[in-house]
């Protein structure tokens, strides 16, 4: 079984037959590119959003953080000399694009969704308010929190670590293109070893890039397991919200 989190007194029971009773998905801009370069490829949010809409049928408080790389990289556009500042707030308005691609795969299914910002701009989306964004996720509602942080300077990882302590998640499902966390890419190095379960302090003194070093931090601090899967495996959501051991864990080692 996957692990459970610590137990808070305040906390409803999980769904029947669910390991956690909310979790936040962490999706990267470049989840949602398929085969394209560039950009959304229509089919695979919606074969994102049949997941999401399969672990909420099931009664699992579902929240997305989705990052912005498959249409604007702030680091990388700093790097050829534009503002940090600017070039991060520019990476804030691309996680709002691949937001609203989410949410309408979301509402073809019948979810009922909510795009929240960090970043005001309410023509398209609500201000994210954490009490608001609780209460979204108490009514059935799945929520995609957008807009990083809301400041420069700190990753869409960083945003999710964040946000998953606001609205009291009990894990971070962290999508990946592999199966979980290895010694080195399997990608490139076949001898590459995965690594089942990990500390938190084992992931930073080791430089794993599971997430950025502040987002495991943390975790780490308020004991929020990180679970780090594959998402091209139809059905790895399912699984691991049912507790199967599923990729790589990131926990408290004792």
């Amino acid at each position: 079984m996957s692990p459970a989190p610590k137990p808070r007194t305040d906390a409803p029971a999980a769904p029947a037959g669910a390991a956690y009773r909310r979790v936040l998905l962490k999706l990267s801009g470049e989840a949602l590119m398929g085969k394209r370069e560039f950009g959304i490829e229509p089919a695979v949010a919606s074969q994102i959003a049949s997941e999401v809409a399969e672990i909420h049928s099931m009664g699992v408080e579902t929240a997305l953080v989705i990052g912005g790389g498959n249409i604007f990289r702030g680091v990388a556009a700093s790097q050829g000399g534009m503002d940090r500042v600017t070039a991060d707030h520019m990476g804030m308005l691309a996680t709002l694009i691949n937001g609203l691609a989410m949410q309408d795969s979301l509402e073809h299914l019948g979810v009922v969704t909510r795009l929240m910002s960090a970043v005001e701009i309410r023509a398209v989306a609500e201000p994210f308010i954490r009490r608001r964004a609780i209460r979204h996720l108490e009514k059935g509602r799945v929520i995609i929190l957008a807009g990083g942080t809301g400041n420069p300077y700190f990753t869409t990882d960083s945003a999710a670590a964040l946000r998953a302590m606001e609205i009291r998640a009990d894990a971070i499902l962290k999508a990946t293109r592999v199966d979980g966390i290895y010694t080195a890419d399997p990608l490139h190095d076949p001898s590459a070893v995965k690594l089942p379960r990990l500390g938190y302090l084992e992931v930073l003194e080791r430089g794993i890039k599971v997430m950025d070093a502040t987002a495991v931090a943390l975790c780490m601090d308020n004991h929020l397991p990180i679970v780090v899967f594959n998402l091209l495996v139809p059905g790895n959501i399912k699984r691991i919200v049912m507790g199967e051991e599923i990729g790589s864990v990131v926990e408290d080692r004792t």
